[in-house]
């Protein structure tokens, strides 16, 4: 049986992965589960999701706490567990701790796994994030410095050039091509020897 193909999409708050999301999963030929960072949080108990709960036990906009880390870890787990049984994903990922990139870059390397970074301005960022109001102010600021910081992408979209439904379509037309992904075996690669 053939892998499944899997498509993250990593970027900040508010960049509008969820978006991209949506609109992939509606024109994707194939059906892809979505498998993002939101649908494990929202596992969670409702009190969970409101602060200081959330700080103490999830941690912050740029540093998991130990439920965080153990949810998102256990997310890329049953992400590489779809895809091993020919499931296709797509998953939206905030990835700002180092520990997540290199855990990603090890499960999804053997795999048919695209890696997608979702880009916007600060400036646009704020906004966006002020007009939605269902988002802690701050956390896009603070995730922005982070979050692309020595990564390797398959493709890169900016949704501050595109509109959500281009983005959706540029990264369709990527997958059609048929060219294998690469960017996580580039980044198994460089995590193997800053760990020799």
């Amino acid at each position: 049986m053939p892998y499944g193909k899997v498509i993250v999409l990593n970027g900040a708050s508010s960049s509008g992965k969820t978006s991209i999301l949506n609109q992939l999963q509606g024109l994707l030929v194939e059906p892809y589960l979505n498998v993002g960072i939101d649908k494990f949080i929202w596992m969670l108990p409702k009190r969970y999701l409101d602060r200081p709960l959330w700080d103490d036990v999830l941690g912050l906009a740029t540093e998991s706490g130990a439920m965080g880390s153990r949810l998102f870890s256990s997310m890329h787990k049953v992400i590489q567990l779809l895809s091993l049984e020919g499931m296709n994903v797509v998953a939206d990922h905030v990835m700002v701790e180092p520990e997540w990139v290199e855990e990603c870059a090890r499960l999804f390397s053997p795999l048919p796994a695209y890696f997608v970074g979702v880009q916007c301005p600060l400036e646009v960022l704020i906004q966006r994030e002020f007009a939605r109001k269902d988002r802690t102010l701050g956390q896009a600021e603070a995730q922005f410095p982070l979050v692309h910081k020595d990564m390797i992408y398959d493709l890169v979209v900016d949704t501050s050039l595109l509109s959500i439904e281009e983005c959706a379509l540029k990264i369709k037309e990527y997958i059609d091509l048929r060219e294998p992904p690469n960017a996580f075996r580039q980044l198994a690669r460089i995590t193997q020897v800053n760990h020799r």
